[in-house]
């Protein structure tokens, strides 16, 4: 049953309906293609088979009895391993949770397994989601599937991996800064960041929670749509969450509004439409193939009636020092939580409360961990908060208003840059200078520190044969509108997300 792999959700639910394969045998195919190649890429922490088959039971018997097809039935899912799923471990890539098993579901755990989807596995990830290419991982780092000699991407590194080697048809992963779209930039799938309050945060263990945002990806934007459609909603369990059917103008994220979008064209899509074209993120900096991959990009809109522009904004040369500012102040304290007394690991050898909490915390955290706990804790001590901490979330202020006048004064419909000024880079080369790591998100910051949507989408090769990633973003809460410019562009470049060398080989 190798032909699965690399199938969209319509694809297999064509084989599904037409009864030339089961869900079990779907399960099982791409269970046993993940453990067979998974040793190259180190995408899973755990796999999930029991659940997976008693998943792909239940829609047999669902099918058996005449049943319509669930949105997702019967589509394999890899999830983030900072996402609850009852029973089975939840390690954050982490020595502090290595035996961690959470007694709830995670919101959107629940609703896409309502959906039907098969959970085939927790993935791989920067320790707590803190990093930018998924090598602080206390497991193993994560390798690119195009190149096992680069990186895949961070944090949600495993996340773009099941997509891009067909381990599964559908991922989630968390992004505060980037981690979505990073990622999908550097494996050739698509990755989409929706507005914050879109999705329910509940049972994703906490990062910075005014940042964080749950997201779906996959190797088709009509793939990251239809678990969107499944995703979202109010959530009583998050008080950040959103009810979108209550709000005027809303954008549609129903199971139907994705279906129409499919047979949409791009001059459809794009004709008398303004798109600002963000020109620093193509300068200085920038490797020449990203710059001419964005330029051919805006050739191609422009060509479908799209009216594209160049902006710039005032405030976007501040966003690294605000968001790590910001991001580590709220990591500060959300991880004040993991103290080696009410879960996760305990040290051994303390003799005191105190050197509970200090060993527990030094044994558990890693590294990057440690050094995002530090600066939070100084950004937020006494003296230096109005100077360090308030200073940056007025300077967040600023950015959102400038966003806000492009969008709704000069009324931009979209804004389109590169996913990452560069494409994957190899295993080690940055891990000694936290700093340039850090401007690898530079690009994706600015619609977390916002709150807009914005998706990664594949648009070529480098000269390495690496994937180059273009982003789009749009004003907050328009997230249908931006998977409308999503298929556009998927669909102007000229062909369909690529298979990775790892998929490739074992088709």
């Amino acid at each position: 049953m190798k032909e699965l792999l690399g199938k969209s959700v319509s694809d297999i639910h064509e084989l599904l309906s037409a009864k030339k394969v089961s869900a079990v045998e779907v399960a099982k195919t791409f269970l046993e293609h993940a453990k067979s190649n998974d040793k190259k890429t180190n995408a899973f922490i755990c796999h999930t088979d029991d659940l997976a088959i008693k998943q792909a039971e239940t829609i047999d018997i669902q099918i058996a009895k005449g049943e319509p097809l669930l949105p997702l039935a019967a589509i394999p899912l890899a999830l983030k391993d900072n996402l609850c799923v009852q029973g089975y471990p939840t390690t954050c890539a982490s020595k502090f949770l290595e035996n961690f098993k959470p007694e709830y579901d995670a919101t959107v755990v629940k609703k896409l397994f309502a959906a039907g989807s098969l959970c085939v596995g927790k993935v791989n990830l920067d320790e707590f989601a803190m990093g930018s290419s998924n090598e602080n991982s206390a497991m193993s780092p994560a390798k690119n599937p195009w190149n096992l000699d680069y990186v895949p991407g961070g944090s949600s590194g495993g996340s773009a991996i099941a997509c891009a080697s067909g381990y599964s048809t559908i991922s989630l992963g968390s992004d505060t800064g980037g981690s979505i779209r990073l990622p999908a930039s550097f494996c050739g799938v698509v990755g989409m960041k929706p507005s914050y309050g879109v999705v329910s945060r509940f049972g994703l263990v906490a990062f910075a929670s005014s940042l964080d945002q749950i997201g779906p990806m996959a190797r088709r934007v009509e793939d990251v749509a239809l678990a969107l459609s499944q995703m979202h909603g109010k959530d009583q369990y998050d008080s950040t969450s959103i009810d979108q059917t209550k709000i005027a103008g809303y954008p549609d994220l129903s199971l139907s509004f994705v279906q129409s979008l499919k047979k949409e064209s791009p001059q459809n899509v794009l004709k008398g439409k303004k798109i600002g074209l963000i020109a620093d993120t193509i300068g200085e900096g920038a490797d020449s193939c990203v710059r001419e991959a964005t330029l051919e990009a805006v050739r191609r809109l422009e060509a479908e009636g799209a009216k594209v522009e160049e902006v710039s904004l005032e405030y976007n040369k501040h966003v690294l020092p605000v968001y790590y500012l910001i991001s580590s102040s709220e990591a500060s304290a959300n991880l004040a939580r993991f103290d080696g007394v009410k879960y996760g690991a305990r040290a051994k050898d303390a003799k005191d409360l105190n050197s509970l909490y200090s060993l527990s915390r030094e044994e558990g955290f890693g590294p990057e961990v440690k050094r995002r706990i530090m600066l939070g804790t100084y950004a937020l001590s006494s003296g230096y908060y109005d100077a360090y901490y308030k200073k940056a979330q007025q300077v967040r202020r600023l950015l959102l208003e400038e966003y806000d006048k492009l969008f709704f004064e000069q009324k931009f419909d979209a804004l389109l840059m590169p996913t990452c000024p560069n494409t994957a880079f190899k295993l080690g080369e940055k891990t000694q200078d936290p700093l340039k790591m850090y401007l690898s998100d530079i690009c994706t910051i600015p619609a977390n520190l916002a709150g807009l949507p914005a998706i990664s989408v594949p648009f070529g090769l480098d000269k390495n044969k690496l994937p180059i990633g273009l982003q789009l973003m749009a004003p907050r809460l328009h997230d249908g509108e931006l998977l409308r410019f999503a298929f556009a562009l998927e669909k102007l470049a000229e062909a369909k997300s690529s298979l990775s060398p790892v998929l490739a080989a074992s088709v």
